[in-house]
């Protein structure tokens, strides 16, 4: 279960950008894997969503609610779950 202390309040212009997202009107399976989704199926999902993702205006502004929230899951900014940890790990060390 994420930690949503660490999500901004409820305050529109803090959530505003979403309404932007190149993802928006798109179906939520494309960033988010099935159960037990493996190999090469959740490698080609991903980067499909990657690639939504490279194309969106507000890649940034994702990716930092992302790391800020601590998204345990999907696709977000750019980056699956593990490469999520990973980036959060290098910055604790560094």
């Amino acid at each position: 279960m994420s930690d949503v202390s660490r999500l901004p309040g409820p305050l529109m212009e803090k959530w505003d950008w979403q309404y932007a997202g190149a993802c928006r009107e798109l179906d939520t399976e494309l960033f988010f894997h099935p159960e037990g989704e493996r190999g090469s199926s959740r490698r080609r999902r991903a980067a499909n969503a990657k690639a939504i993702c490279a194309s969106c205006p507000v890649i940034e502004e994702c990716r930092s609610h992302a790391l800020a929230a601590r998204e345990p899951y999907g696709i977000w900014g750019g980056m699956t779950e593990e490469e999520r940890r990973e980036y959060l790990a290098v910055m604790r060390v560094g």
